[in-house]
């Protein structure tokens, strides 16, 4: 989401360039890490009603994988480090890091005065006990991955920690910045947190009513500067329709909406819609270790079958553009480099027979409906053609909660889904198609090349060497069909004329609704 000034492609072309180990001793110490400059001080108090179309599932932050969830846990919790609204990284809970001469030891100061929400002190021995509990395999932390060079963490002083990887890690800063790697309290339990969380954020948890509405209220001890809001309340609002109707009889005032069509309906009056391209890529996720699906053939077929811009021109209007596996716009990968850069059915057919499968081929697909707004029409597109190339998708349409469920243990032959990008590729990537990944079991592919080209990406410091690591894991990825990219979307960012303050991102976080006011 970015909201306020409009984010073009060409603007990031240099994210994730200057997380090289050169730039190892922060230079920002301020007590902010990126907010919206304004002219003249924001009014104080109100309570902001943002429509969002799906109960969050789960509200603890190791393993929030659901968009809705991500967003509300982002006001709660806080992080090692942050990304501005450009999504350089900025310090976080540690205000400042350095790197050893062999870029092994990474020493962190960390913020002196912070509290969690309950009121107990932050302090190393929290940050140590995170880490910890995240790379831990017992756990089942959606970002594990992230932390894989990571071999051990000191709780050096109460306001230093020393991490001890075991080779260079050019991503770790960027990783860090997910709310999936959140620092909380030592005496944290996955079972109180999932209906209290505490956190260090700039807000604190106030009242859930399930299915209704979570709210959250200005946390007066947040060690940065303190939100203008008093409170802000995510109201569950079935569909985007729906919500466009709430703000224009004022009951809400923000709200972050997918479908195009509806954000043109938006448009006008008191209501203003700032559209932002994004990261996160819609894909059809195929689960190699499925049934036909094991068979290179069949996936090269359907990725032959697919003519990703009619997808892009059915479902979103148009509204976004065709894209290969890497958005990371440092990195970004080719979407012409790919078996079948446009749709050939002959190709198809080809694959099919090499696989033994010509009379057809049918794919159980899970789609969610609710997260996003385009799932079903992307699904429906993707049947209609298929079918031409003897391939069948039987869709099953699942609410978001059971979708996240079915999804996240890997249960499923093909998803239709939309994934968040990041401004490193590590993160993107690395936890799915590398065989120690976390979430392995959900893309059900890797390889030793593959292995050996995320560590390299990992290890080296320079940017070129970096992109051209990452441009070979995109044509592996490609050649071997791993999953079929489809297009990358905007983001619509609708605002009533009380909001100001308020700067969307590419990478979709609503990390500045802590610098939002009303009136």
């Amino acid at each position: 989401m970015t909201r306020g000034s409009r984010l073009t492609r060409g603007s990031l072309s240099l994210i994730g360039l200057g997380l090289a180990f050169a730039m190892a001793v922060s230079g920002c110490s301020s007590s902010t890490a990126g907010g919206v400059a304004t002219s003249t001080a924001p009014k104080v108090g109100g309570n902001l009603v943002v429509g969002i179309t799906t109960d969050p599932d789960n509200l603890f932050p190791w393993k929030a994988t659901q968009f809705q969830a991500v967003n509300v846990l982002q006001t709660l919790y806080g992080t090692l480090t942050e990304f501005d609204k450009d999504l350089n990284v900025v310090p976080g809970l540690a205000q400042s890091w350095t790197y050893s001469s062999d870029n092994l030891t990474v020493t962190m100061k960390l913020r002196q005065g912070v509290k969690f929400a309950d009121g107990s002190p932050f302090s190393s021995a929290d940050v140590k006990f995170s880490l910890d509990k995240i790379k831990d395999k017992t756990t089942a932390a959606v970002a594990a991955a992230s932390l894989a060079s990571v071999t051990s963490v000191d709780a050096t002083d109460a306001n230093t920690v020393t991490l001890h990887l075991s080779a260079p890690d050019a991503a770790l800063l960027a990783n860090l910045a997910s709310v999936n790697m959140a620092i909380l309290a030592s005496n944290a339990t996955e079972e109180a947190l999932k209906t209290t969380p505490n956190g260090t954020g700039p807000f604190v948890f106030k009242e859930r009513k399930p299915s209704q509405s979570i709210t959250v209220a200005r946390n007066d001890a947040y060690w940065g500067d303190k939100t203008p809001l008093d409170s802000v309340e995510f109201r569950i609002i079935p569909d985007e329709t729906s919500i466009v109707s709430a703000m224009q009889s004022n009951n809400v005032q923000l709200a972050v909406l997918d479908d195009p069509l509806v954000a043109k309906t938006a448009q006008g009056g008191s209501l203003t819609v700032a559209k932002t391209p994004q990261l996160s890529y819609h894909v059809l996720q195929l689960n190699a270790s499925r049934s036909v699906l094991s068979d290179v053939n069949v996936r090269l077929a359907m990725q032959c079958a697919i003519d990703r811009q009619q997808v892009l021109d059915t479902a979103a209007l148009g509204e976004g553009e065709v894209t290969g596996p890497i958005t990371s716009p440092a990195y970004k990968s080719d979407p012409a480099a790919r078996p079948c850069p446009t749709r050939d059915l002959a190709k198809a057919a080809d694959y099919l027979a090499k696989a033994g499968k010509s009379g057809g081929v049918t794919i159980k697909t899970i789609v969610s409906q609710g997260e996003y707004a385009t799932s079903v029409a992307e699904a429906q597109n993707l049947k209609a053609q298929l079918a031409d190339a003897k391939i069948t998708l039987d869709l099953e349409v699942l609410a978001s909660n059971a979708y996240v469920d079915r999804w996240v243990a890997g249960d499923f032959d093909a998803a239709v889904a939309l994934n968040g990008g990041r401004p490193d590729p590590d993160g993107m990537y690395g936890r799915y198609f590398t065989s120690t990944g976390n979430l392995n079991k959900v893309a059900g592919y890797s390889s030793p090349e593959l292995d050996s080209l995320f560590a390299a990406g990992r290890q080296s410091s320079d940017p070129t060497t970096r992109k051209d690591t990452y441009s070979k894991i995109s044509q592996n990825l490609e050649a071997n069909a791993a999953w079929i990219w489809l297009f990358t979307g905007y983001q619509y960012t609708v605002t009533s004329s009380k909001v100001s303050g308020y700067t969307p991102m590419a990478n979709a976080s609503i990390q500045f609704l802590r610098s939002t006011s009303l009136g």
